[in-house]
């Protein structure tokens, strides 16, 4: 999944920014004086899980591998990461591309 940037204006914006994301179940990963990195783990839809293992049981062994595929891309590739900073410019000297907090939540809340 694509790296999530949300911009800070100094070191207090950030630290206000990532307790805000705290309350939303992201957890902190790194953090320096210039950013805080943080991510969200997501198992996916317990729905979908119980679906799967129910028909599993039943009918289609197979669903069973479904579920562990879908797990596993839920965990591994679709929990979003946020990099919350105070720098416009890469290391490169390419700007920035800023994600807004409504894009962050929804990326965090999406169920696919």
């Amino acid at each position: 999944m694509k790296l999530l940037i949300l911009k800070a204006d100094d070191s207090k914006e950030m630290e206000k920014i990532s307790e805000e994301l705290s309350q939303k179940k992201f957890k902190l990963v790194e953090k320096e004086s210039n950013f805080i990195l943080m991510r969200r783990k997501r198992f996916g839809n317990p729905l979908i899980h119980v679906i799967c293992l129910i028909l599993a049981l039943s009918v289609f062994s197979i669903l069973i591998f479904v579920n562990v595929v879908y797990f596993m891309y839920s965990y591994i590739w679709a929990s979003p990461t946020v990099l919350i900073t105070t720098e416009n410019v890469s290391d490169e000297g390419e700007p920035l591309e800023f994600n807004s907090m409504d894009d962050v939540l929804n990326k965090a809340n999406a169920i696919l």
